[in-house]
């Protein structure tokens, strides 16, 4: 699929998605360091993968520079960015404070910004790059009792296709993809929150294919968008939601 070799950085690798995006990339060929702040989840998941890992909180953006010149100065470059790491929010729009405000979109929004701009340097001088932003379903579509989760999303869709813009003429792809409802620690907690017993099924009522998605599947098409076999694709939004977003529910 065309990473045979190349140097990829993973955000919020330790777990779900970012891990899974990761064990895929692994097996396609390449050199893969995950961030995360999770130090002991970070280093098993090295372990269990054969990768690389690195403490790093993302939102600080010091802390990113000297993560990510740490990594160039072990491979000799990045090739592929999949900002991953994110967070639910669950707020009241009135009752929430600023700082509630301020530290999602540090990192569902900003985070994603941070790591590009210190991954890019990298990739604009090999004039040869992909940037893989993990955006949301709720990009698109959301639900009541997830605020400001929609907004932060939607604005990481604004971001990739901006940023693709700003970089086309240099080589390097930048994508977005939504997932829907995927069997994560971040969904299980949605589920577990939801005053609703009957939550899951009701979840599972309205999906076109009748399930909910594995990490794997995810990673799958993500890799595959970082991937030369998709040279031709940046600026899109990639929905993996198994045709939630197409229909009336």
């Amino acid at each position: 699929m065309g990473l045979s070799d190349r140097v990829v950085v993973v955000t919020g690798g330790a777990n779900g998605i970012g891990r899974a995006v990761a064990e895929v990339a692994v097996r396609d060929g390449a050199q893969v360091t995950i961030v995360d702040v999770d130090a002991a989840a970070g280093e098993a998941t090295a372990v269990d993968l054969g990768v690389s890992f690195r403490r790093l909180d993302i939102t600080d953006g010091a802390a990113v520079a000297v993560v990510f010149g740490e990594i160039v100065d072990a491979y000799g470059r990045i090739d592929v960015l999949i900002n991953n790491a994110g967070r639910n929010a669950y707020f009241d729009p009135v009752e929430m404070t600023e700082q509630d405000w301020d530290d999602v979109f540090a990192l569902d929004l900003k985070a994603s910004w941070l790591c590009a701009k210190h991954a890019l340097p990298s990739m604009l001088a090999q004039r040869r790059g992909s940037i893989v932003n993990i955006s949301s379903l709720h990009s698109r579509l959301t639900t009541a009792g997830m605020f400001p989760y929609a907004a932060a999303k939607s604005g990481l869709i604004g971001l990739t296709r901006s940023l693709a813009l700003e970089v086309a003429d240099r080589g390097v792809r930048v994508n977005a993809v939504s997932p829907g409802y995927t069997r994560t620690a971040v969904m299980q907690d949605f589920l577990d929150r939801s005053p609703d017993p009957d939550v899951e099924r009701r979840i599972l009522d309205v999906h076109p294919l009748g399930r909910i998605a594995d990490p794997l599947e995810i990673a799958e098409v993500v890799c595959f968008l970082a991937s030369d076999a998709a040279s031709f694709v940046t600026a899109a939004e990639w929905r993996v939601d198994g045709g939630l977003g197409a229909r009336f529910a």
